[in-house]
């Protein structure tokens, strides 16, 4: 898309030499002879006819003059095959995380504003035997031009093969490099989580408590595994007891810190895999009458708004969702060619955290 601009640019001013007729051979005119006459190709010359957004105002005006002054008639079933496609782009997830999802639809909202593009959400069961037969009815029924996938359904590599097979783009939003960079954005899990334990450790915590996020999403082993690297810059270990499951959600911080807490050697900090589980987290604390952060620091992860509100209000890795939405939009739409970047997470320091009790 981005080379049709800058052709567009350097010839919108141009008004092509074109006679009367259908053509100047007399036979009928074909695309190909309206992409040379307008010195593009015919995947643009297609998407003035179906009136795509994808194309500068420049540009359109001059293929269609060409259009009209040869009487150039697309034949209608061919058009019917080339264009199979609506305007639509597709969300797929399953994601026990309710605000990473809405985050992320901003994202996405925020990169096809303008460009004629709409978006439609489907939620699904990632453990369904039926999967990635009811995404392909999903993009069929749609006539998706593309789909975003979230984790952990974009870590299934059926699911991409069987979009690959049906011609519909699909972008990747993952924590770990699983496709090309055009089918890609990667969250970089690992450098927050790193970031997270050096804070920790550099506030003088040993006793470090780790809720996990759900057994078979990717974004578990990656944000423990940063996690412990961030540690063992200061020479420290993860104790086995200090670690439980979570999946999440507010109700798995909850039952994750009452184990923790229930310790007779409780952790001095818990870091929770995201702000939901940290969330539940404070809940425990209060019920157990522990001052946040004299008694015990909290360390989040994504700084959704419920990070903020919480009192007092919590230290989190800014994860940049929006972004990642914004640049899995970009991508859908122009590829490669896609310049969107995302930013690294970052460490955003508030109350809840403060050196251990001597």
């Amino acid at each position: 898309m981005r080379h049709e601009k800058q052709r567009s640019a350097k010839v919108a001013t141009e008004r092509p030499e074109v006679s009367a007729g259908p053509s100047v051979t007399g036979r009928r005119s074909t695309i190909n002879d309206i992409a040379r006459l307008a010195n593009v190709s015919k995947k643009t010359v297609s998407r003035v006819i179906n009136q795509s957004p994808l194309v500068t105002e420049g540009t359109r005006e001059r293929v269609s003059l060409i259009i009209r002054q040869y009487g150039y008639e697309p034949d209608p079933q061919a058009r019917g095959l080339a264009f199979r496609r609506s305007f639509l782009i597709g969300l797929v997830y399953d994601n026990p995380n309710a605000q990473f999802v809405v985050t992320m639809q901003q994202g996405l909202l925020d990169g096809v504003r303008g460009s004629g593009f709409e978006l439609v959400v489907h939620p699904c069961n990632r453990q369904s035997k039926t999967l990635v037969a009811d995404v392909r009815a999903f993009a069929q029924r749609q006539k998706l031009y593309g789909v975003v996938l979230l984790p952990p359904i974009s870590e299934n590599n059926a699911l991409t093969s069987m979009l690959d097979e049906l011609g519909c783009r699909y972008v990747r939003v993952a924590s770990a490099v699983l496709d090309v960079p055009a089918k890609l954005v990667v969250s970089n899990d690992r450098i927050g989580t790193a970031e997270a334990a050096r804070h920790l450790a550099a506030l003088g915590h040993t006793r470090i408590g780790l809720i996990e996020g759900p057994i078979g999403f990717r974004s578990r082993i990656e944000r423990r595994e940063g996690f412990e690297a961030g540690l063992a810059e200061h020479d420290l270990k993860l104790a086995k007891e200090y670690c439980v499951d979570g999946a999440y959600t507010f109700d798995s911080g909850i039952e994750g810190a009452r184990k923790l807490l229930s310790l007779k050697n409780r952790p001095t900090a818990i870091f929770a895999c995201n702000d939901e589980m940290a969330a539940g987290v404070y809940q425990v604390a209060r019920e157990m009458g522990l001052s946040i952060p004299e008694d015990l620091s909290i360390v989040g992860f994504d700084d959704t708004p419920v990070s903020s509100r919480l009192w007092p209000p919590l230290t989190t890795i800014r994860w940049p969702i929006v972004e990642m939405g914004r640049s899995a939009a970009a991508k859908l739409l122009e590829g490669a060619e896609s310049d969107v970047t995302v930013p690294e997470a970052k460490l955003i320091v508030r109350n809840s955290t403060a050196p251990p009790k001597r």
